[in-house]
């Protein structure tokens, strides 16, 4: 089992990588064998986060509202991550998020990684779920705030290392660490109708949009103004 990783786990907006934003990263660097430190931060994502996540993860619009600015939160994550291998649960999807804000913000984040989802599917062909909660429920490791980024990546690495206590030494190749790949579409920049557009129906329902226009996407725009429409109606 390798003793040096990064664990971590992402909540976000839905489940595409390409329209939806993240919310939450949560992670803990372990050394030797230990945690050693905690990534803890809310993202505030560029539309609102609907009832149904709220109602999964707990998180509200209130409580990612006061976040940093998202580029130095994806700055601090990528140094906090350094060069260390990342161990998460279906990792690939998590990774996925991380590596498209990367490549927005020009942040170089090729990584290794090891995933306990697929060890699981693995070793764990019995278990009807694999689900990292299941994982959980079998090894009875405790998990006070699921479907809360820190928590999750705390409860992974804990499935991780009973994984790897168990089975290591039976099939080792399941826990080489593996190149992650995922190229990012290329992103075209909103168009200045779509600025205009935006700041006119804020003006005219009284309401605020925080993004930074000079890094927002045309599909993000878009997701935007159907947002605004959508809560409070056309001009």
């Amino acid at each position: 089992m390798i003793k040096n990783y990064v664990a971590f786990d992402l909540e976000t907006t839905g489940l595409n990588v390409e329209s939806d934003y993240i919310i939450e990263i949560g992670a803990l660097k372990v050394v030797d064998g230990k945690v050693r430190e905690r990534f803890m931060e809310f993202l505030k994502p560029e539309q609102p986060i609907s009832p149904m996540i709220t109602s999964i993860t707990g998180i509200t619009n209130e409580m990612v509202a006061c976040a940093r600015d998202t580029e130095s939160i994806i700055r601090d994550f990528v140094a906090f991550c350094g060069n260390d291998v990342l161990v998460g649960h279906n990792i690939m999807f998590d990774y996925k998020f991380i590596k498209k804000y990367a490549n927005q913000y020009a942040f170089p984040f090729e990584k290794t990684g090891i995933d306990t989802l697929k060890i699981a599917r693995k070793v764990h062909k019995d278990l009807e779920s694999k689900s990292l909660g299941s994982l959980c429920t079998y090894y009875g490791i405790e998990n006070p705030a699921a479907h809360r980024a820190y928590y999750d990546a705390l409860s992974t690495a804990k499935v991780y290392h009973m994984l790897a206590h168990e089975y290591e030494e039976k099939d080792g190749k399941l826990f080489i660490p593996e190149q992650l790949q995922f190229k990012p579409k290329k992103t075209q920049p909103c168009t200045g109708k779509q600025v205009e557009y935006i700041k006119a129906l804020c003006a005219f329902h009284d309401v605020r949009v925080t993004c930074d226009f000079c890094r927002l996407t045309r599909s993000e725009a878009s997701k935007i103004i159907d947002g605004i429409i959508s809560e409070y109606g056309k001009m």
